[in-house]
């Protein structure tokens, strides 16, 4: 997707498949509609199921974010993200924290799909990660100038955006071009547990700050019914968008 689609585009919210199969994964698509959303693949269900999960779900109608989070050396990544965009997957990620030769790599192997290049995000600071944790693992930053850090280095890499929590999305906006995809988890309305997540914020007030899409979990997939979960969060994108319009 160029800058300008990705600015235009309708579909905000991707829904988290964090299920263990594939018959669970099926359960819940079979309730979502595939024009109203896109879908997440990560390390559980791909590991369970495989790269047939992923064409199954694109026969079905649905654009795949394949999170796996890749991060290794610069040549092994290459090859993994290759893989990855061969499958047709929407959008898939790297850990932004891998360096520039690593992202550089990534980069080059995802262009290698001319037209039909996924995009490719860079994993900033997980929103599970507090300042305490990151100076655990040698980082004596907090999480807000760690996100800077690695999303100008993504930018220069040549990645098409980044993940980061909605908390750091205004602040990105200052710093990033506008086409630059700002992907945020971690989005809860008041109603909603927040669970393991740190640095949560609502549909309505993280897309106003300026994330690009949405992840999703929780509120849609263990709704009594997801559908209306999932229109009841389009509802509340939407009215931001229209305002911006």
């Amino acid at each position: 997707m160029k800058p300008e689609q990705i600015l235009n585009d309708p579909k905000r919210i991707i829904v988290a498949l964090d299920v263990a199969t594939a018959d669970d994964a099926y359960r819940l698509v079979d309730q979502l509609n595939p024009e109203q959303c896109r879908v997440k693949v990560g390390k559980q269900l791909f590991t369970s199921c495989g790269p047939e999960l992923v064409r199954s779900l694109s026969k079905r109608g649905f654009e795949v974010f394949l999170d796996l989070k890749f991060h290794d050396i610069p040549n092994t990544v290459a090859g993994a993200v290759k893989a990855a965009a061969d499958l047709g997957v929407w959008m898939l990620n790297v850990h932004a924290s891998g360096g520039r030769a690593m992202l550089e790599a990534a980069a080059e192997a995802v262009a290698t799909r001319g037209r039909e290049a996924p995009l490719l995000i860079g994993v900033t600071v997980l929103t599970s990660l507090s300042r305490e944790d990151l100076a655990e693992v040698g980082i004596d930053s907090t999480p807000e100038q760690q996100v800077r850090r690695l999303a100008l280095l993504s930018a220069a890499c040549g990645l098409d955006g980044v993940v980061c929590s909605a908390a750091e999305t205004a602040m990105l906006r200052e710093i990033v071009a506008p086409g630059f995809c700002l992907v945020t988890p971690g989005i809860r309305r008041p109603e909603d547990a927040v669970g393991d997540q740190k640095r949560v914020v609502g549909p309505a007030q993280a897309i106003a700050a300026g994330s690009s899409y949405l992840v999703v979990g929780r509120p849609i997939n263990q709704a009594p019914s997801p559908q209306d979960s999932l229109i009841a969060f389009n509802q509340a994108v939407s009215g931001v968008l229209a305002n911006v319009d």
